[in-house]
């Protein structure tokens, strides 16, 4: 990618050869677009030199595009239902009896925080969000 100039073609059997996810693949046709440059996947029949019509690399990033907001709607959904069964998401939070005694130990100011992580199981940045409280 780093040597290529203007006209030039990369050629690929498939475009699995050439990216290994569809984001990486945009990344690619972004730098060739960038540098001049074109594609040519042999199995998909893809060449962006020859375009008509709507061009491969615009196609292939609405698909990018796609694929996030899909992913992200299901996750929308898959915690929407989850908060209607009263399934709690997220990190399971620390016993109180924990935040409580680290909180003591803190204030008390006999202990490193790497003590009272080893004595309680709460780490610095559990400990100073329960303190901003």
């Amino acid at each position: 990618m780093n040597n290529l100039d203007r006209g030039d073609k990369i050629v690929v059997t498939n475009l699995f050869a050439l990216a290994y996810s569809t984001r990486h693949l945009v990344e690619l046709l972004e730098m060739m677009d960038g540098k001049g440059a074109f594609l040519h996947s042999l199995k998909e029949d893809i060449d962006t030199e020859n375009q008509s019509g709507y061009p491969f690399y615009d196609i292939v990033k609405h698909l990018v595009e796609f694929q996030s907001d899909v992913i992200s709607e299901k996750t929308k959904k898959g915690l929407s239902d989850a908060k209607q069964k009263g399934i709690t998401t997220g990190r399971p939070r620390k016993p109180d009896e924990n935040v409580q005694r680290a909180i003591i130990m803190y204030e008390s100011k006999k202990f490193s925080l790497a003590e009272i992580k080893n004595e309680t199981g709460i780490s610095k940045s559990t400990l100073y969000r329960y303190l901003e409280n």
